[in-house]
């Protein structure tokens, strides 16, 4: 099965914005989910969980700041990879000036259903971008 982002939806928070590319609910027969985390500058997510799956990120683009468990945070750059296993508390931190971009896996798939349940949740259709304004200075 071949999938171009512009034909996918987007969920998009307050943080950023992420594209599956493949999930359970989307892709037949699919028992991961795999997509494209987009993490605004100065923006992150708050620690969290997934009980059912493990998580691995790979850094494609840009710097961040990265927790899981209760080791210590450390910072990611392209070309690292984390693995989160299931049930670990993990979070992660845009530290640049640009958009930080990760690859997202789960196994097995589905995790990525609990954001629709987040206060900050929308969902672009198909061919509709997220549009990211920088912060003005004070």
């Amino acid at each position: 099965m071949h999938r171009r982002p512009l034909d996918l939806p987007t969920m998009v928070l307050d943080w950023g914005s992420i594209t599956w590319f493949v999930s359970p609910s989307t892709v037949p027969g699919a028992t991961s989910s795999f997509g494209e985390v987009v993490i605004n500058p100065t923006k992150g997510h708050d620690r969290h969980e997934h009980p059912d799956a493990d998580e691995v990120l790979y850094v494609v683009e840009g710097t961040g700041r990265q927790t899981v468990g209760d080791g210590p945070e450390f910072d990611i750059v392209a070309g690292d990879s984390i693995w989160v296993p299931r049930g670990t508390l993990h979070s992660t931190f845009n530290t640049g000036w640009r958009q930080l971009r990760l690859i997202a896996t789960y196994t097995p798939g589905g995790e990525e259903q609990a954001l629709r349940g987040l206060p900050d949740f929308t969902e672009l259709p198909a061919g509709e971008v997220p549009v990211w304004e920088r912060p003005t200075a004070p």
